[in-house]
């Protein structure tokens, strides 16, 4: 990377971590926190909770879409104004209905899309996989360090200052997008990094991408009825005060992160991720059942959250990738649109549908709730075929005719490794799926219609 690219993927992973960051420091204390809020109910509690992924699954694909017609950098400060409106109408309310609204609002800076595809703009075709990652890492990054600050800020500055650093956050991110990250030459449509319309059909079409969808939808109605759970446990059947939930998190992600890489690496290396996917989710499933005895001992609940955890860390690792695998040619960015949308309805309906149940039938429901959707996601796992092992590639092309698309549509079909192609000839780029172990690339790059 050149030193634009590498100010402008770096800003961008700021912005995209510190906003993620703020959504996410309200899980580990929001349902301690949220208690002497004007109305809380345990359904309402859920419901706030998981308000903003409402709004974010419905406006995630829109605003990617949008961003073509009027540009990408005023979009990112529209969704940060919204994101710091809506964080400073929860910072100024004392009822939950209020918070409720901001966090409606939060999550209608849906600019997760917009990001992506400025990242595309701003760097070339053979570095964007590098930045991606570079994103990618910033959301881990900030999940893992919201469970340490949360509880801290938490403690010190309440639930209203909580919200109040996060529209500080959404505002020094609108001054790191204009001051750092240079303004694209010109926007372009990348189908590897954004939705298109064209293609959302199709990939809505795909049983292999559907079973990723209710995944990730699973995993993440998950994590945030989990976080309907844990505190609650911690605090009220263990007595440990809100103020020192951070170092229970730190010290159980930290061992989790470690524990689940060498999984990874076996699944990627070894070709076994539906071995290790399957394993992952029965994994979450038998922690998440070990719940309802772990609280006798904070040990005991700490080696019970140390498997939650790596589980979860895995197959948060794992389905993106897969997602790349399964897309085909050209399509990634839409699948990926429709992939965060299964996201964020998850988070949505895990704090909704966990609210009411502790509401009805307290923690143990909560966990009944977790189980059964975990279980059914293991029966869809075991019923999947093992992934295809297609790594996405992009190449660009000379200037050609429509026969000239066709002889090159040939010349690169026919190369070893290469399991589909498409052309957009007139973005002078070939989108491919291939197989990286038996990959020719030399004979690849070396095609005729190719160009450095």
């Amino acid at each position: 990377m050149n030193a634009t690219e590498l100010r402008s993927t770096a800003a961008l992973a700021l912005v995209y971590g510190t906003r993620m960051l703020g959504l996410f420091m309200l899980l580990p204390v929001f349902v301690l926190l949220g208690q002497d809020l004007v109305g809380a109910t345990p359904l309402l509690l859920g419901l706030a909770l998981g308000a903003y992924g409402l709004s974010q699954a419905l406006l995630q694909i829109p605003f990617g879409l949008l961003s073509d017609r009027i540009g990408r950098k005023p979009l990112i400060y529209a969704g940060l104004l919204i994101f710091a409106v809506g964080s400073l109408v929860a910072a100024s309310s004392d009822s939950i209905y209020g918070v409720i609204a901001g966090r409606v609002l939060q999550g209608a800076g849906a600019i997760a899309s917009v990001l992506m595809a400025l990242v595309s703009d701003l760097t070339r075709e053979e570095h964007r996989t590098k930045a991606m990652a570079g994103i990618g890492l910033s959301i881990g990054l900030s999940f893992a360090l919201s469970l340490v600050l949360g509880p801290l800020i938490g403690n010190w500055l309440g639930l209203s200052g909580l919200f109040a650093l996060t529209a500080l956050l959404a505002l020094a991110s609108m001054l790191l997008v204009a001051l750092v990250v240079p303004n694209p030459v010109r926007s372009t449509m990348q189908p590897d990094a954004q939705p298109v319309r064209e293609q959302l059909g199709r990939v809505l079409r795909m049983p292999r991408l559907l079973r990723l969808d209710f995944g990730i939808f699973v995993l993440h109605l998950a994590l945030t009825a989990a976080f309907m759970v844990v505190p609650v446990l911690l605090q009220d059947r263990l007595g440990v005060p809100a103020a020192e939930h951070w170092w229970i998190y730190l010290s159980v992600m930290g061992a989790a992160f470690f524990a689940m890489l060498p999984f990874i690496i076996i699944g990627e290396k070894k070709r076994q991720l539906k071995v290790v996917m399957t394993g992952a989710v029965a994994l979450l499933g038998v922690a998440t059942t070990a719940l309802v005895w772990s609280a006798q001992t904070l040990l005991s609940l700490w080696f019970v959250l140390f498997f939650f955890f790596m589980a979860f860390n895995m197959l948060e690792a794992m389905l993106p990738s897969l997602i790349s695998k399964e897309a085909p040619a050209a399509s990634k960015g839409s699948a990926m649109g429709v992939y965060s949308t299964s996201q964020f309805l998850g988070a949505f309906v895990g704090g909704t549908a966990g609210g009411y149940v502790a509401g009805t039938a307290g923690i143990e429901g909560v966990i009944v709730l977790i189980v059964g959707a975990v279980s059914l996601w293991l029966a869809v796992v075991a019923s999947m075929a093992p992934p295809r092992h297609a790594a996405s590639f992009t190449l660009r092309l000379n200037p050609m005719d429509r026969d000239g698309v066709i002889a090159a549509r040939d010349m690169l079909a026919a190369v070893a490794g290469v399991e589909e192609v498409v052309i957009l000839a007139k973005e002078q780029e070939a989108y491919l799926k291939v197989d990286k172990q038996i990959l020719d690339e030399v004979a690849l790059r070396q095609l005729p219609c190719v160009t450095d």
